[in-house]
This record gives structure tokens, C-alpha cells and sequence, in this order.
């Protein structure tokens, strides 16, 4: 069974959250910060959204950075993904 996004929507497979802080503190469970970067897992086909004609510009594989408070989390196949529009991405790591 697969993902697969409709219109300008893409499905991230989020890193994984961080542990310990950069100066080596050891975050408890609920301490963690939701990570903001994730990588292309499958990607919608665009189209026509809200009247305005939709071009996808990401594709799958690539590592993005998108905004902290969007999209939607899901666990599918015991792996947590986010579900987001591609607006929502701010860059791709390359």
C-alpha cells in the first residue's frame, strides 16, 4: 500500500527529533521540539486549486524545510509522516 497525495500536496517523512540540545542537554520525551525537516516521499500532481493552476516544483527524494505549524501528521506502516501543501515548504536542502 502506498501514499498518494491529490492536488498541490506532498508527504514528508519527517527526520528525526532531536535528543539532546546543540550545547548537549538531553531533552525528556515531551521536551521535543517537532522536527521541520523531512524528506519527499511522494508528491501530488498539482493542477487547478482554488481556481489557480498549480505546478509542482518538488519532487521525490529531496530534503525540504517547511513552515513549524502546517500540514498534518499521520503514522502509516509505523513511520510518521506530515502531509503538506507546497506552499508550505519554505527551501530544499540540497
Amino acid at each position: 500500500m502506498n501514499l498518494k497525495p491529490l492536488f498541490d500536496k506532498v508527504v514528508l517523512e519527517q527526520l528525526k527529533e532531536e535528543e539532546k540540545t546543540s550545547s548537549g542537554i538531553i531533552l525528556p520525551g515531551g521536551e521535543k521540539e517537532k522536527p521541520m525537516q523531512g524528506v519527499i516521499v511522494a508528491v501530488g500532481p498539482g493542477g487547478v486549486v482554488d481556481g489557480k493552476d498549480i505546478t509542482m516544483q518538488v519532487k521525490v527524494g529531496q530534503h525540504v524545510i517547511y513552515s513549524k505549524y502546517s500540514g498534518s501528521d499521520i503514522e502509516f506502516d509505523k513511520k510518521k509522516y506530515v502531509i503538506v501543501k507546497q506552499s508550505d515548504i519554505l527551501c530544499i536542502v540540497e
